[in-house]
């Protein structure tokens, strides 16, 4: 665990260090925004729900079902820090968090909505994917989730996305 939590700081670091600049210190807190509680893939949710019902509500049971898992469970059960409270000599770009890291909502939400659009539609892949990666980058250029809890979120959103485009009710 401590090589992970060392790879962690040094990308993290690696991060701030040789990627941070004006243009991204105003353009990460929007994109990061985007993920605020999966708004943008509510949004693209409801608007599916008038052209293409059945995906519309993948998205929506996906994102359930992450919002349960990640907030119900992972977070309040492993209890990781934010680099953000751990380290107070990087003043954040945004306001301070106040749950837990692991996993990052933000990058769960965004794997379960690209996953479940990309197998509707390699364009709403094409899309969808790009989105998804800059809200996960965003988390940790605005130093509050660790890469791990980055790329943890990617898998299990991954994972729920493609059990939710598995499900035959909604086909």
């Amino acid at each position: 665990m401590r090589a992970l939590t060392k790879l962690d700081w040094l990308i993290l670091d690696g991060i701030r260090n040789r990627l941070s600049c004006r243009f991204l210190d105003v353009v990460m807190p929007k994109v990061s925004m985007l993920g605020n509680g999966g708004v943008i893939w509510l949004l693209a949710a409801t608007v599916l729900l008038f052209f293409d019902a059945k995906l519309g509500m993948r998205i929506f049971c996906g994102l359930g079902v992450g919002a349960l898992i990640c907030n119900l469970l992972l977070k309040p059960l492993i209890h990781r820090l934010r680099p953000c409270w751990l380290n107070d000599e990087v003043m954040p770009l945004i306001t301070t968090p106040t749950d837990f890291s692991f996993p990052s909502g933000h990058t769960l939400s965004s794997a379960i909505a690209a996953t479940v659009l990309a197998f509707a539609s390699p364009l709403y892949g094409w899309i969808a994917i790009p989105i998804a990666a800059s809200i996960a980058f965003s988390r940790m250029y605005l130093y509050v989730h660790f890469p791990s809890d980055i790329l943890s979120a990617s898998l299990i959103g991954s994972a729920i996305g493609v059990a939710v485009c598995h499900i035959p009710l909604l086909h």
